[in-house]
């Protein structure tokens, strides 16, 4: 963890300001270091952002860059993927960080680093942590990329409640927020 000489509230690490390009996650008023992202894991949601931006405006799609205020530990996360709203462009105009108050995005998309079993760091913030966290936001569909198990995990809100449909190999995902998209899951993972 960053030392920080007092424990930030939310609306203070916004203002935060270290003279880096560092991203941090607010962890307990704690700053927290977010590492950077494998090739591996890049190759795929640059691809991702390539293929979903055929069927949205294309400044709707972006990777890495937008933060988004959740409940709990932390405080924010950096999704690798985030389709946002039209509205977000307006509001987000100052600072890449959607907030509690502002609508959710439409998707996010995570891809799982490696990790040698569920009880691992790793496994644990992507389907369970951030699951909880993205649901609790209201986020209507969270896509959870997984290239060691070589499955694409598309969760949809349903009554405040994720329900998960997982896609592997040559089966085409299903996605509500883009229900004309044309791409199997074995694409996703080979970043083709």
């Amino acid at each position: 963890m960053t030392y920080t000489p007092l424990k930030l509230t939310f609306e203070q690490y916004l203002k935060y300001e270290d003279d880096t390009d560092n991203r941090y996650e607010l962890f307990d008023g704690e700053l927290v270091p977010v590492p950077p992202e494998s090739g591996e894991n890049g190759c795929i949601i640059l691809c991702l952002m390539y293929k979903l931006a055929k069927y949205t405006n294309f400044l709707l799609v972006r990777e890495y860059i937008y933060e988004l205020q959740v409940s709990g530990k932390p405080q924010n996360r950096y999704p690798d993927l985030v389709v946002l709203r039209e509205e977000h462009l307006e509001l987000t105009r100052e600072r890449q960080t959607i907030t509690l108050n502002m609508p959710p995005p439409r998707l996010v998309v995570e891809v799982v680093s490696p990790y040698r079993n569920q009880k691992d760091d790793n496994y644990k913030r992507d389907y369970i942590e951030k699951r909880q966290q993205y649901e609790q936001r209201g986020i209507p569909e969270y896509w959870i990329v997984d290239p060691q198990a070589q499955l694409v995990t598309v969760l949809v809100l349903v009554n405040g409640r994720y329900q998960a449909t997982e896609f592997f190999g040559l089966q085409r995902i299903i996605s509500q927020t883009f229900p004309e998209l044309e791409l199997t899951a074995a694409q996703v993972l080979e970043a083709k």
